[in-house]
């Protein structure tokens, strides 16, 4: 792969989503990927209810991001190393049984720090099946347009499950047990993990036998710490504005409107993101790292302008515009910069620096919001993002292939049409 990364096309998604092998776990990858937004909005929702503290919910929901962080490495060096069959089919029956602990604790009202404690074990627990999925494709498909339209397919699908997530999650609260949402997604997780693991395709993708030489994995290429730093960037500008914006929505007394504007940018970033994979530019990923993210740390400072919700909502569809490029870009990336046999680590990499990211964001923004309003965690988060952006900047040398460490993986014998 070359240090460019080239256009797709329309095609190209047609003849990565119909590629035979791909078929089934394509299918289980979306059942399962489908409440991973959902989970943690229910998981938060439920412990509000039945605890009457948003501050003990909130807690919760830190140390489920924490356990993710921290999983979504570990899992990724497991399915790097073993195959995913087994280390996914072992993850989704322990991510079950702590999800069982956590519900017994809600309903028992045990004390704060138990819940937490359960929240980061289930957090911890998570079948990583974006990663397997994504480090699929490698195998399946030859570099080219139809990888690369899967690669964005990946980015684009996540998002429109964020979309629907929160929706789902405050729908199901309303259900007479507050923990509907919650029981329901790690359901649709669960088996779509199992199946997903239990996919011929997947199956075929054995315990390697050969490592990346370094205690380090995937963090001993340069370049994939430089783009663990973009991801974690990117990570910081969304934290900041996922707290902004229903600060914003509260302040002008409509509470509700907050989800909302949030889903706006949401769309925006879904409907730019196939139009800009079509011609996506720079066509160096080196300086297209840094181009995307200072410009959506640029986008961010508008929202700091409108005077009213629907002026915010009009600045929320465009900063929402470079969100998808952004992660599309991430998962390009991986494939360049990453040393052999690392693709589900690095993908866990990128996934622990977003959510790091996200939880330093959120924690800052709740402070300015606090003490100096909406308005200046806006301007906020552009600076970080500007300044994070310059950074990954100064590192755009180190965009290149990672030297390799081990033999090609074999492609799968079946994947043709």
């Amino acid at each position: 792969m070359s240090h460019s990364e080239g256009r797709t096309s329309l095609a190209d998604y047609r003849s990565a989503l119909t590629t035979r092998a791909a078929r089934r776990p394509v299918v289980a990858s979306l059942l399962a990927r489908l409440p991973i937004a959902m989970i943690g909005i229910s998981a938060l929702l439920y412990v509000q209810r039945e605890t009457g503290s948003f501050a003990a919910a909130g807690l919760v929901s830190a140390g489920s991001l924490v356990g993710v962080s921290v999983g979504a490495v570990v899992q990724g060096r497991l399915i790097d190393r073993f195959g995913p069959t087994r280390p996914l089919l072992v993850v989704a029956l322990f991510s079950a049984l702590s999800m069982a602990a956590l519900v017994t604790a809600i309903e028992s009202h045990a004390a704060t720090p138990v819940l937490v404690a359960l929240g980061a074990v289930t957090g911890l627990s998570e079948p990583m099946v974006g990663s397997a999925s994504r480090a699929l494709w490698t195998r399946l498909l030859p570099p080219g347009g139809a990888r690369n339209a899967a690669f964005s397919y990946e980015a684009i699908s996540m998002e429109v499950f964020f979309i629907l997530g929160p929706g789902v999650a405050g729908l199901l609260v309303l259900a007479p047990w507050a923990g509907t949402g919650l029981v329901l997604g790690v359901a649709l997780q669960f088996t779509g993990a199992v199946l997903f693991a239990l996919s011929p395709a997947v199956r075929a993708w054995g315990p390697s036998s050969t490592s990346s030489g370094s205690l380090l994995g995937a963090l001993a290429s340069p370049g994939m710490r430089t783009l663990a730093l973009a991801a974690l960037g990117f990570g910081v500008v969304i934290g900041f504005v996922e707290v902004a914006v229903p600060a914003s929505a509260t302040e002008a007394g409509s509470p509700s409107f907050g989800g909302l504007l949030l889903s706006a940018w949401s769309l925006s970033s879904v409907a730019f993101g196939v139009a800009y994979s079509l011609r996506p530019w720079p066509r160096q990923l080196g300086q297209r790292l840094p181009a995307l993210l200072g410009g959506f740390g640029a986008l961010v400072a508008l929202l700091a302008w409108p005077s009213s919700l629907w002026g915010l909502a009009l600045m929320m569809l465009l900063a929402g515009a470079l969100i998808t490029p952004q992660s599309t870009a991430h998962s390009a990336a991986i494939e360049l910069v990453a040393p052999e046999g690392t693709a589900a680590e690095a993908f866990g990499w990128v996934l622990t620096a977003v959510t790091l990211g996200l939880a330093a964001g959120q924690s800052v923004s709740g402070y300015l919001v606090e003490h100096a309003g909406p308005s200046t965690a806006f301007l906020a988060a552009s600076v970080a993002g500007l300044v994070l952006a310059a950074a990954v900047w100064l590192l755009r040398g180190t965009v290149r292939p990672a030297v390799a460490t081990t033999a090609p993986a074999p492609a799968l014998v079946g994947a043709g049409h």
